[in-house]
């Protein structure tokens, strides 16, 4: 029996601005790159749609004018949720990259990231940016938390894609390969997505055009005609983090057994070890973003995936929806 939505798509009705995803197994992860990527397994998902584009400033203004949303970035932090925290910081505001002067640890992301007061989406830079002036209304909107982005699925009566279900449009049908269009970075010197080149953090030669965001579709949509999968900016899945992919946890085979429509580890699995005191839980973000460089962070790929806290807003980080 076909869903509404297949019915829909074989009649060639689409939900403004959204593709058919048609439903399919794939080879989820790698194992050739970051542990926190392995195993490869066995993965199924059904059919949905996906929007083709990460959800723009202008998209995010609409919501707001809408219904009057405040996002968690325009909200001063309660003290009582940061022990520690300095009274001082009890103000709006999120995080910024700063590029650096010089070559730095790059174990050290303080180096580059600056909590600056008063940034958030309609500010993306901090005070004195905003999207009108620098010409942002069609760039992903990013400063956006968990909950902004959940918020806004809401409204637009869709949802926030799991992982899985992002990983296999990301593919856009190439399954197995490294990137969303082949195995090779930069076929032919081509830059097909928005990423670092140079040396991270200090020396971005920009040859994708570049330095921060680009306004979604600049660069070619993959075989499921989406722009932006991989590179320009992180998005928000709806699965809780884990180290080590679930199925790799319950040690499902992956020569014989083919996991369906996997969702995420539970929340109070998902906080992170190395901050013992702090109970936020983390979500998949996947996609990477154009702070991703061939030194720091390789993660311009369907693949791969990393954790970030719910209460975390930051100049790289947006999203897309789903309807199932």
């Amino acid at each position: 029996m076909q869903t509404n939505d297949e019915t829909a798509h074989a009649a060639g009705i689409s939900p403004k601005g959204m593709a058919w995803i048609p439903g399919g197994t794939f080879a989820m992860g790698s194992d050739r790159f970051y542990p926190e990527e392995a195993p490869v397994r066995r993965v199924s998902v059904d059919g949905f749609w996906i929007d083709a584009t990460p959800v723009t400033n202008r998209q995010f203004a609409a919501f707001v004018e809408a219904t009057g949303y405040t996002t968690v970035a325009q909200i001063a932090p309660d003290p009582k949720d940061y022990p520690g925290m300095a009274p001082e910081m009890a103000r709006p505001g999120s995080l910024v990259f700063h590029k650096t002067a010089a070559p730095v640890d790059t174990a050290n992301p303080a180096r580059w990231w600056r909590f600056e007061l008063g940034a958030d989406w309609r500010h993306p830079l901090g005070p004195g940016s905003d999207v009108e002036s620098l010409g942002l209304w069609d760039h992903p909107v990013v400063q956006i938390a968990y909950a902004d982005a959940e918020a806004y699925a809401r409204w637009a009566g869709k949802a926030l894609p799991t992982e899985a279900e992002f990983e296999f449009a990301a593919r856009g049908g190439l399954d197995g390969a490294d990137y969303a269009w082949g195995d090779e970075l930069a076929p032919g010197g081509a830059m097909l997505a928005n990423y670092w080149q140079g040396l991270f953090p200090f020396a971005n030669q920009m040859l994708d055009g570049w330095e921060r965001t680009s306004p979604v579709g600049t660069f070619p949509a993959n075989g499921y005609g989406l722009s932006d999968m991989i590179g320009n900016t992180w998005e928000w899945t709806a699965d809780w983090w884990s180290d080590r992919p679930e199925p790799a946890k319950k040690k499902i085979a992956t020569s014989c057994c083919t996991l369906s429509n996997p969702r995420g580890a539970r929340l109070k699995d998902s906080y992170d070890p190395a901050q013992p005191g702090v109970r936020i839980g983390r979500k998949v973000l996947k996609g990477g973003s154009h702070l991703c460089a061939a030194n720091y962070c390789q993660r311009y790929r369907p693949a791969a995936r990393h954790p970030e806290m719910i209460d975390t807003s930051t100049s790289h980080i947006g999203f897309r929806c789903v309807r199932r």
